[in-house]
């Protein structure tokens, strides 16, 4: 299990839906594509690691455990937009999960943010095509309702799972997934894709088709 640096400060830079990235589906990203800028350098991900100090031998580090109990004794979280971008998500989207399906969630939209299928920030990917009601690839975003965060309890935690996320803390745990459903629902969309994990109430996938052997 990967390590983390607790004193890594980075200055750059939330009832559960049962849709988003599922709903839409793959195609509702090949119609909003050409509308978002085009990616531009290096990754997001890769421009929050030229931020990260080196870590000293000697500086405390702890692993991390995706419980409920050790989250909540993690140090509050901050960010900028970005991560509050990610933060909102994870509430929205992923509140009631277990903490290991709220680090899956938040690693699925950080690895949207590395492929070149979709926009290279964490904000960019949540909120893609949000021009029109549900066409978009997180509901929450353009369902017209107000997006009122009410559990703030749920929501500090969700904000540390993002922070943690986005410093690379935690291990992967989807296998290169860039999308997932809950079990609730059964999307055509999925059969055209590889499942590389179920964690909670969510199922993952990533491009690549199924085969006999998966």
């Amino acid at each position: 299990m990967n390590r983390f640096v607790l004193t890594v400060l980075l200055s750059a830079a939330v009832t559960l839906p049962d849709f988003a990235l599922a709903d839409r589906g793959p195609e509702a990203v090949g119609a909003v594509q050409q509308t978002e800028a085009p990616h531009k350098g290096k990754s997001f991900r890769d421009y929050l690691k030229t931020l990260m100090p080196k870590p000293e031998e000697d500086a405390p580090v702890t692993e991390v455990t995706f419980s409920r109990s050790w989250i909540d004794q993690q140090p509050r979280a901050k960010g900028g937009e970005q991560w509050q971008c990610l933060a909102e998500a994870l509430y929205f989207e992923a509140r009631g999960e277990t903490v290991k399906g709220q680090f899956a969630v938040a690693e699925v939209i950080l690895n949207r943010v590395e492929s070149e299928r979709f926009p290279n920030t964490p904000c960019g990917v949540i909120r893609q095509g949000t021009g029109r009601k549900y066409q978009c690839q997180f509901t929450y975003t353009c369902d017209g309702r107000k997006e009122v965060i009410a559990e703030k309890q749920a929501y500090e935690r969700v904000a540390k799972v993002a922070r943690l996320a986005m410093d690379g803390a935690a291990e992967s745990l989807t296998d290169g997934a860039t999308y997932y459903h809950t079990t609730a629902v059964r999307p055509s969309w999925a059969r055209r894709f590889t499942q590389t994990a179920k964690i909670g109430v969510h199922l993952f996938y990533r491009h690549g088709q199924r085969t006999a052997s998966n």
